[in-house]
């Protein structure tokens, strides 16, 4: 095992402690929460197996589940963007992406940050979607998104710049 893995290793088990034990209570104005657990699939590698890659992100977001009580939404949220991750590399990235050039710690701040944007609101959309599922309560779907994604990708864009690293 090398350091690299030990590292994704490290981080995948930080971010389910951190999100459950701290995040998970915050519940800020009684709605508001940040779901930063998501970083694990924003950072994973551009080269990971792609079956791996899809397993741990159902693990991650079914960990969420089995400690928030929640019924597989988190785990459907970050299977959906696990899918969805390589169409928003591409956007965002575009080439870079193609020839597998792209490192995340090396990319200005308006790419990492509309690449985050687009991920946290993908994840966001289909998580409060399936939570309340009904579309009598769209307006509440949105807010619910809107805003824990506002907070979400100010947490996370946060952790992104302290946490940085030039060869991640």
């Amino acid at each position: 095992m090398n350091k690299d893995t030990l590292s994704h290793i490290g981080r995948f088990v930080i971010l389910i402690l951190v999100q459950t034990f701290i995040l998970n209570h915050i519940n800020f104005l009684g709605w508001l929460n940040p779901y930063i657990y998501i970083i694990f699939i924003l950072l994973a590698p551009l080269n990971i197996n792609k079956s791996l890659f899809l397993l741990l992100s159902f693990i991650l977001g079914l960990t969420i589940d089995m400690f928030g009580d929640s019924g597989g939404v988190h785990a459907a949220a970050c299977l959906i963007i696990a899918f969805f991750r390589p169409v928003a590399l591409r956007t965002v990235f575009g080439l870079s992406y193609e020839f597998q050039t792209v490192k995340l710690g090396n990319t200005g701040f308006g790419e990492k940050l509309a690449y985050v944007t687009l991920m946290v609101l993908t994840h966001h959309i289909v998580l409060f979607s399936l939570e309340i599922f009904n579309f009598s309560h769209i307006l509440l779907i949105l807010k619910k998104t809107l805003f824990s994604s506002l907070f979400t990708i100010m947490i996370t864009m946060l952790v992104l710049v302290l946490f940085r690293r030039n060869d991640s």
